[in-house]
């Protein structure tokens, strides 16, 4: 009978006999058969004991012979009825119908009514106006309300109903008289990340931005000045009836503190500041509530050159500045905070000028150079190959070396320096001192060199003019003697003509006289007259004082005979001695 059940799909009577574990205990034709509790209603069952004791119609929907176990189901003929009644109720339900419904079940996204026979969806936006964290807060199970047809599916079966809009929308009843610049009170519903939904009435909320939570720039999270519960008093910014939207304000509650910003924050003013932010181009502090301003990184430090704000000061810090620029219009001021001191700058241009060498630390490397630390906190930057030492390595961190400055620029703050110039420029020193020493040497030679020369020339000069001189003396003397040789030949001559004619006794002893006196013979007379006898030794003694005058120049250099006077000479002695003694015996 079981069998023939299940194959031909026939209802069975059972009775219910007791419940256990997830269901039923059914009594079909003396076999105990097990009623799921999924399968006892199409609506869920809390209470299992209230079918015990009843005689109930089921089906059979599974047997398992192994195990002898027989399933039955008493919802299969409820569904089957209620297919029968869908259809009917979906063909006559229309939009905005009006039904009565039981709250079937609950969720935490809304509530399942049973429309009598019918299941429909009531959304939990669509309970009420006003905002609801869970349908449990408006509706219980088995509670029977109204609702409305919002929605139908006819080929899914699925039903969209609505409870809130069977009550006047709260919009249509909100006061009149409110406008923009009202000051009402709420409670805070919902937190966002943008703002706050605070609720004016059951169904009316307003929108407060965290832009309009405080007068500060710095948008922070709606949570650090609200929390979900809070009452709260704000300022109606816009209103619009038509869309139903609100937006409001609570920073306008306070005054502005823009409003008299030139005269409270006027320029080179000076004023403490926290640290609000960091961003690549500067430090945003604040002053005060709502007023905002902007170190830019330039204006950090005098010395110092920072790649990130973050390197000067930490969030939270309070730090002194002075004010550079206001722009009220947009709300902008532009601050300092070298600017409390003096730019040393001026000075650094004197003690730090090109070429000059100063003591520096490597405080950092980077791909192209390295920063160095001078004096008086001043921070420069050597390139890489202005770090190379002499034993040709790389400088590295913290190396204290001597740094010589190749460029200076005040506008731009900038000091490069290096260290491998210095060991060139004592190279370039040394080799400069080799030539400048090889020049001097040269210099002193050659003037050496023409001193001897001038004074050769001079010397040389003097000497020709010397020689010049006595070879013109020379010359005229032996021009002198060759006249007085030829004079005293011609008087030999003559003399001796005469002579002939003498007597033999004159000859004789004119000759043996001329003998004794051979080196001074006797000079006639420019007239040719006879000498007498009484004037030979006369004639004799002043060809002897001639001789004697005529050696006293031979040996003071005066008179220098040539090659001619030699050979004439060397011919006859007593001849030449004889033509001097002749021409010194003419009367004067």
């Amino acid at each position: 009978m079981i069998n023939a059940s299940l194959e031909k799909d026939i209802v069975i009577q059972g009775y219910v006999k007791c419940r256990t574990k997830g269901g039923l205990i059914v009594d079909v034709f003396g076999i105990e058969a097990f009623l799921p509790g999924s399968q006892i209603d199409v609506k869920p069952i809390r209470d299992y004991d209230v079918f015990v004791g009843k005689t109930m119609e089921f089906k059979v929907v599974k047997i398992n012979n192994e195990f002898k176990n027989v399933v039955v189901s008493h919802k299969v003929l409820i569904e089957e009825e209620l297919e029968t009644q869908k259809a009917e109720i979906i063909s006559k339900l229309e939009k905005g119908q009006v039904l009565e419904g039981t709250v079937k079940n609950i969720t935490s996204y809304g509530v399942f009514m049973d429309l009598g026979g019918v299941d429909g969806l009531l959304h939990i936006t669509d309970i009420s106006w006003g905002r609801i964290s869970h349908p449990e807060e408006v509706l219980k199970l088995d509670e029977k309300v109204k609702v409305v047809i919002l929605d139908f599916d006819e080929n899914k079966k699925r039903i969209a109903l609505g409870l809130k809009q069977l009550t006047p929308h709260p919009w249509d009843s909100l006061d009149a008289n409110l406008k923009p610049g009202d000051k009402i009170s709420g409670k805070v519903v919902v937190l966002a990340d943008y703002g706050a939904f605070v609720e004016i009435a059951p169904g009316v909320e307003g929108l407060i931005h965290v832009s309009e939570m405080s007068w500060s720039q710095h948008l922070r999270s709606p949570q650090e000045f609200l929390k979900v519960g809070d009452t709260v008093e704000a300022l109606i910014l816009t209103l619009d009836r038509t869309d139903r939207k609100m937006s409001l304000g609570i920073k306008q509650l306070s005054p502005d503190p823009w409003t008299n910003i030139g005269t409270k924050y006027p320029v080179g003013s000076k004023h403490q500041a926290g640290v609000r932010n960091f961003t690549n181009f500067g430090v945003f502090v604040e002053l005060e509530e709502g007023v905002d301003g902007l170190i830019h990184i330039s204006d950090l430090s005098w010395s110092k050159k920072f790649k990130h704000p973050s390197e000067f000061c930490n969030i939270g810090d309070k730090i002194e500045v002075v004010v550079l620029e206001v722009d009220a219009e947009n709300r902008r001021l532009s601050l300092g905070h070298k600017q409390l001191e003096e730019n040393p700058w001026d000075i650094f241009e004197t003690v730090f000028p090109v070429d000059s060498v100063h003591e520096g630390t490597i405080i950092k490397l980077t791909d192209k150079g390295a920063i160095v630390a001078l004096p008086y906190g001043v921070e420069a930057y050597a390139p890489l190959k202005h770090i190379v030492r002499v034993d040709k390595t790389n400088a590295r961190v913290d190396d204290k070396l001597e740094f010589k400055v190749i460029e200076f620029n005040k506008e731009n703050k900038r000091i490069v320096v290096s260290h491998s110039k210095i060991a060139e420029d004592q190279a370039q020193m040394a080799e400069r001192s080799e030539e400048d020493k090889k020049e001097a040497e040269d210099k002193s030679v050659r003037k050496t060199a023409k001193k001897m020369k001038d004074t050769l020339e001079k010397s040389t000069l003097g000497d020709i003019s010397v020689l010049s001189a006595l070879k013109t003396e020379m010359e005229n003397t032996e021009k002198v003697n060759l006249k007085k040789v030829k004079d005293t030949k011609a008087a030999l001559e003559e003399t001796a003509k005469v002579e002939s004619a003498t007597s033999t006794e004159d000859s004789v002893a004119s000759s043996k006289e001329a003998t004794s006196v051979a080196e001074v013979p006797s000079v006639p007379s420019a007239q040719g007259s006879d000498d007498s006898p009484e004037e030979k030794p006369k004639a004799a003694k002043k060809t002897a004082k001639a001789k004697k005058k005529t050696e006293s120049k031979s040996e003071t250099g005066e008179l220098d005979f040539n090659e001619e006077n030699s050979t004439e000479s060397s011919s006859g002695a007593n001849t030449d001695t004889e033509k001097t003694a002749e021409t010194d015996s003419k009367p004067e």
